[in-house]
């Protein structure tokens, strides 16, 4: 069984602005990271870089691989020159005026073990931090 993160957090915005910050790059850059391009096409592929610190970044590979336009998009996730793959999936259910975003990164454990950058917890930390926090700012604001 393929080892995944779950977060599920319900926002005070319709779901289609929701939608709009987690898929226009220019409301990307404001809560999640800053794509250079970014369009919610399948088959579209985006890099950035990434990491803990400005000496240790990761060049993010990512392919988006399903697109429900307003419902859902997931993307594959790859870290340049190192092995695993892992998808990305972000579900919206809107709740009357509000939005619930269910995320799950799926395939943490086909990341090598023997990098503690990419242990499942840093990208638990990592999401709840995004998900949790400046994504519900971004669309509070």
């Amino acid at each position: 069984m393929s080892k995944s993160f779950e977060i599920e957090r319900t926002y005070n915005a319709p779901a289609e602005k929701v939608w709009s910050a987690i898929t226009d790059k220019d409301q990307m850059k404001q809560w999640y990271f800053n794509l250079e391009e970014f369009k919610p096409v399948l088959g579209f592929e985006f890099r950035f870089h990434g990491g803990p610190d400005k000496d240790r970044q990761y060049l993010h590979v990512c392919v988006i691989t399903e697109v429900i336009k307003g419902k859902k998009i997931t993307y594959s996730w790859r870290f340049e020159g190192y092995e695993g793959l892992s998808h990305v999936t972000f579900e919206l259910f809107p709740e009357g005026s509000k939005t619930r975003l269910k995320l799950t990164h799926a395939g943490l454990d086909t990341f090598p073990a023997n990098n503690p950058d990419l242990a499942a917890h840093n990208f638990a930390t990592g999401w709840t931090a995004l998900i949790g926090t400046s994504l519900n700012d971004f669309l509070e604001k």
